[in-house]
This record gives structure tokens, C-alpha cells and sequence, in this order.
């Protein structure tokens, strides 16, 4: 039977299909000891409460779920979907796991690892947002072309990179559960640091919910409209494009004034692993 083309944007479906429509190698049983986590891996904190939960299902039940893999070096794997499955295996004491092995590039590989991920309610938004930073530069992708390889719209991939402009403070109460995506889209909203920092922090140590937050911010935001009024006149439309692609290419918060002959472009990093990712970028420019 021919393979069918599906898009990715469908979902994982395409790679689980029927036995007759797996590649030649399709689906194995290989050792636990001979497959290797992917270090693009999306996900990088996992719930060790979840995972006993799964190992406990996965004792009762097995591993309904095949992992996908591709073949590395030295008779070994890289596990490209399924890492959760795979930690739950170990912990319940497996020798053995199917695996579906598969022939992807590179950037195969990153796209189905992260759209797994994507499918999981679970994976915190800063994890998402890396991994598509990932994807585009690695890639050359923009945001439309991401947005359709993912099933994404365009402003929901952009309102997910906007995420990577906060500060890390913010950006590890996420990942660690105490804001959710919807704050830290608040958040993202205003344009001072310390605001953001002391609303998140107000966030998490009050309880408040994203509408209560939606409320600070825009006590925050009001005077400064009033103050600005008058003064400052909107981007042009080409200005706001190129605010945003450095954005999307560079991670960093990025401000622009003045106009298309004259203005001036600021840059603002929170973390060394930020700076030294703007000095990456400007080396493979050079």
C-alpha cells in the first residue's frame, strides 16, 4: 500500500498508521538500555508524579503507545516521541519497548518532537516557545511557515514567542507551574521589567487569576498612554514588521522609534544564556 502524505499540523496520526505503511524497519522491540533521550527535546522539566502514575498503568498495562525512534550510531537509538513513556518504562522496571523506527532528518525530527509536546496539555508555555524558536531558526522558518507546519494560527505562534521577551524570574515561575500561560501573556504585555517582575511575583504569592492580573496591568498601563499621548507617534507598519522579526529571530525584547531614515533599535536581554545566544547569532552573521 503507498504511503499517504499527511501534514504535520494534523497531528502525530501519520506516523502511527497501519503495520503495512510503517517503513521497512517498522515496529520493534529494542532494549531500554540502547535508546537515548533527544537533547532537542522540547520538554525539559518532567512530573515525577505523573510519571510514577504512568509507570504504575504502564505495569498494569504495557506500553500502548509505541516510541518513535531513529536509528543513531553504534546499534543505538534517539527517542524522537515518547520520552515520557520511556522514563515511565525504566521506573517500571521494562527490558523492553516498541518503538517504531523511522527515517527523518533533522528537521523532521524537531518538528514531530514538538508537536507531540504541543499535544500535551501539560507542556508549559516557555518550553513551547523555545522549541519553536528552535524550529525557526534551526529551519529558516517564519512565523505563517511554523504556524502551518504546527496546525497553529500565526498570532497564536506570535503571542507564544512574545513569551520569551520576559524576564527569567517570570520565565521559571512558569515552567515551574506557579503562573500560568495566561499570565505570563499578561505579563508580556507590559513593557517595563520591573512591572512584570512585581506583578508576577504579586501573582504568585496572592493566587491571583489571569483577570484579576489583566486588571493591574492595565491600572499600570493607562497612565503611561496618557502620559505618551500627544508625544509619540505610532510605527509605521514596515517598523512594527521588523520589531517583531527580531523578536522571532533573536528571542530578546526588541523597541524601535523613529522612522524609516532615522531612529534607533533597543535590545533587552535577562540572562547571560540570552546574551551569549545574541552573540551566537551576530557570529554566524559575521
Amino acid at each position: 500500500m503507498a504511503k499517504k502524505a499527511h501534514g504535520l499540523g494534523r497531528g502525530l496520526d501519520s506516523l502511527f498508521q497501519e503495520a503495512e505503511d510503517w517503513d521497512s524497519t517498522g515496529l520493534q522491540e529494542i532494549e531500554i538500555a540502547d535508546l537515548d533521550i533527544n537533547p532537542d527535546q522540547p520538554r525539559k522539566s518532567f512530573d515525577e508524579e505523573n510519571i510514577g502514575l504512568l509507570a504504575d498503568s504502564i505495569r498494569d498495562q504495557g506500553v500502548l503507545q509505541p516510541l518513535i525512534v531513529v536509528a543513531s550510531s553504534n546499534g543505538r537509538y534517539r527517542i524522537i516521541a515518547g520520552e515520557r513513556r520511556y522514563r515511565a518504562s525504566r521506573q517500571a522496571g521494562l527490558e523492553k519497548v516498541p518503538c517504531i523506527v523511522k527515517d527523518l532528518d533533522i528537521v523532521r525530527q524537531m518538528e514531530v518532537s514538538l508537536i507531540e509536546n504541543l499535544q500535551r496539555e501539560d507542556l508549559n508555555p516557555i518550553d513551547a516557545a523555545r522549541g519553536v524558536r528552535a524550529l525557526m531558526q534551526r529551519c529558516g522558518y517564519t512565523q505563517d511557515k511554523v504556524a502551518s507546519r504546527l496546525g497553529k494560527s500565526r498570532p497564536a505562534v506570535a503571542n507564544l514567542l512574545r513569551l520569551l521577551s520576559l524576564p527569567e524570574e517570570i520565565s521559571d515561575m512558569v515552567r515551574e507551574g506557579q503562573l500560568s500561560a495566561g499570565h505570563a501573556r499578561v505579563l508580556a504585555g507590559l513593557t517595563e521589567r520591573e512591572d512584570q517582575i512585581r506583578l508576577g511575583r504579586k501573582a504568585a504569592e496572592e493566587g491571583l487569576n489571569v483577570r484579576q492580573l489583566e486588571a493591574l496591568a492595565a491600572q499600570i498601563k493607562a497612565p503611561k498612554k496618557e502620559k505618551a499621548s500627544g508625544r509619540k507617534k505610532p510605527l509605521d507598519p514596515e517598523l512594527m514588521e521588523l520589531q517583531e522579526r527580531l523578536l522571532e529571530k533573536t528571542g530578546m525584547r526588541a523597541t524601535l522609534s523613529g522612522t524609516a531614515k532615522k531612529g534607533k533599535i533597543i535590545l533587552q536581554y535577562g540572562s547571560l544564556d540570552e546574551l551569549n545566544r545574541l552573540s551566537e547569532i551576530l557570529d554566524r552573521i559575521g
